[in-house]
């Protein structure tokens, strides 16, 4: 039984031991890095497909009997079509929980860079500025705390209520959005609430059809003038044209974007093609540290091996 991984290169930067990985199947091709162009000629044999980004549409899923199962390297599995997947009968299962420290670590260093200045101070300390201070200390950035600012969590599965959590530990108010088109649900307030009294606006959702740009003038503008608007779920979930003009006017204080519409955005992006003082991005790394991408090496080995024991777990589509 074989088994393709098509895009290492998104997980290992050649730090991480893939035993764990390699020791499920008899056999294993490991890719760097798979072009569309390669994508049927690479699975066409295989039992069990690896994939992070590279696309898996129905033309690739239908060229191949032998597929059993496919592992997405991610908790979203946009890059997949289940429809094809359920059609050809081939099991999907995704990774959770892998990165949830991590992100919820990046979510809070973001906001603490913009509540305690630290860019603007470390840029007003190179230029000289603390030397010639008069007294002992600079006071020209305001510095905020986040004990009794209101954070608005839109996404409340794993990664949401696990900022939540950190966020009351730093004594923050929570407000966690209803599902837009959802049922009421008790302890959610409308999405439209969520961002009219929120002081920081945290994303975590999946990017789906009823996500895409959720996020956009409408609700930017509906946002408090002093508020900052965190992304680390998916690009596509904010309009970023929308963005960049809420964060030139003053709409918003300021916004932290660690996700792309395009990754890597090669043909260029709103947000990258201007300096923007109040916005801080980051190149999709929330979910990156070591032990993460351990975790999720780890975690994709031990969901082959529930697969081939007749028990398949983080189960998007079920075909066993």
């Amino acid at each position: 039984m074989r088994g393709v991984f098509l895009d290492t290169a998104t997980v290992d930067r050649q730090d991480l031991d893939l035993t764990s990985l390699t020791a499920s199947l008899p056999d294993w091709s490991l890719r760097r890095h798979t072009p569309a162009s390669d994508v049927v000629g690479a699975i066409r044999d295989a039992a069990v497909v690896v994939s992070n980004k590279v696309m898996l549409d129905r033309e690739a899923l239908q060229a191949t009997a032998s597929l059993k199962l496919v592992c997405v390297a991610a908790t979203g599995t946009n890059n997949v079509d289940l429809d094809a997947a359920r059609d050809q009968g081939i099991t999907v299962c995704n990774a959770r929980g892998y990165a949830t420290t991590s992100v919820v670590e990046h979510v809070f260093s973001v906001m603490l860079a913009f509540y305690r200045q630290s860019v603007l101070y470390q840029q007003a300390v190179r230029e000289g500025r603390w030397h010639s201070a008069d007294v002992f200390c600079l006071h020209d950035y305001p510095i905020h705390e986040l004990a009794g600012q209101t954070l608005g969590i839109i996404g409340h599965g794993e990664l949401g209520s696990a900022v939540a959590n950190m966020a009351r530990a730093f004594g923050m108010e929570i407000l966690v959005a209803q599902r837009p088109g959802g049922a009421t649900r008790a302890g959610r307030v409308p999405m439209q609430a969520l961002l009219s009294q929120a002081d920081v606006v945290s994303l975590h959702c999946p990017l789906t059809d009823a996500t895409r740009n959720l996020i956009g003038r409408d609700e930017l503008d509906s946002m408090k003038n002093s508020a900052l608007l965190i992304n680390t779920a998916r690009g596509g979930i904010v309009n970023e044209t929308a963005l960049l003009d809420s964060l030139q006017t003053g709409q918003i204080a300021g916004a932290a974007i660690d996700v792309l519409t395009d990754e890597p955005p090669r043909a260029g992006n709103p947000l990258l093609d201007e300096p923007v003082p109040n916005l801080i991005v980051t190149p999709h790394i929330a979910w990156a540290s070591t032990r993460a991408r351990q975790s999720l090496i780890d975690q994709i080995a031990g969901n082959v091996l529930a697969f081939l024991d007749g028990k398949p777990r983080n189960v998007v589509v079920n075909n066993s």
